[in-house]
């Protein structure tokens, strides 16, 4: 059983939503933190909220990791402070809702430069720390949503569709080097994803993020290499594509979503992150 207790865990995306969950349950477990997100103020004012519950240390690192340079000025950040990451909680992640030639094509932009390149370059840079002294741990938030196609979720699918391959080709690179990769994919959960869209989620099957960021950590202490961190239905519906024709699998979930009206999305409000 691994204990997060007097280790450090870097978690992007930390400023609001399940990165804010990770953040209070590592704390809760003893884990000091590095909060890595765009917005200082909502940074520091979880910091402190940690701080002042858990009794750890939180160090604050704003940075944008859609930007090239975004990943690299964190790990200049932490290489001045002499800090040593033993855990890595690649969480940042965004995606775009609606038919892709309808929606901005911006939106569906930036979730690959987050979800995508944002993750490698954050994996690379504090990774190559963790394989040269042989200890750490790596944990890249998936989704159930890279399991299949998901017309009017396309690009956002398809972003963790890599997550998920390139997660578990690096845990096997790294099996037997003292560094733990693990891949977690939950569900439909209360992250305020469709936040300032008319899009919704079913709440029958959403899960709170407290309750994500809880299992997904449990997993992960007790060494396994992939968590499902959701309810049983959602790792269930993870098998389904593995058997089915592709194309009948693909129209199931275009049908479940115009259901939930993406295929009519429209913004409400301020563009969704």
């Amino acid at each position: 059983m691994h204990s997060y207790r007097g280790t450090t865990t870097l978690v992007t995306g930390a400023s609001r939503g399940l990165g804010r969950a990770y953040a209070h349950e590592l704390a809760r477990r003893g884990s000091h933190l590095v909060l890595v997100a765009r917005s200082r103020p909502a940074l520091e004012h979880l910091a402190a909220e940690v701080r002042a519950e858990h009794g750890v240390d939180a160090r604050v690192v704003p940075a944008d990791l859609s930007d090239p340079s975004g990943p690299a000025a964190v790990a200049d950040e932490l290489k001045e402070q002499r800090v040593r990451v033993d855990l890595l909680l690649n969480n940042a992640g965004m995606g775009s809702v609606g038919p892709f030639f309808s929606r901005p094509f911006e939106q569906n932009l930036r979730s690959v430069e987050v979800n995508v390149t944002g993750l490698m370059r954050m994996t690379r840079l504090i990774g190559a720390d963790m394989v040269e002294r042989g200890s750490g741990g790596i944990i890249n938030v998936g989704s159930t949503a890279a399991f299949q196609p998901m017309p009017y979720q396309a690009g956002y699918a398809a972003t963790k569709a890599f997550v998920l391959f390139f997660t578990e080709a690096l845990a096997e690179e790294l099996r037997d080097t003292g560094v733990r990769v693990m891949g977690a994919h939950p569900g439909a959960t209360e992250t305020g994803f469709f936040d300032h869209t008319t899009a919704v989620t079913d709440p029958r099957v959403t899960d709170r993020p407290e309750v994500v960021a809880a299992k997904t950590l449990d997993d992960f202490a007790r060494g396994k290499a992939a968590s499902y961190p959701g309810r049983r239905l959602h790792r269930v519906s993870s098998w389904a594509p593995r058997f089915l024709p592709r194309t009948a699998v693909t129209r199931t979930v275009a049908a479940m979503n115009r259901k939930l009206g993406h295929h009519e999305v429209q913004d409400t409000g301020a563009p969704a992150r």
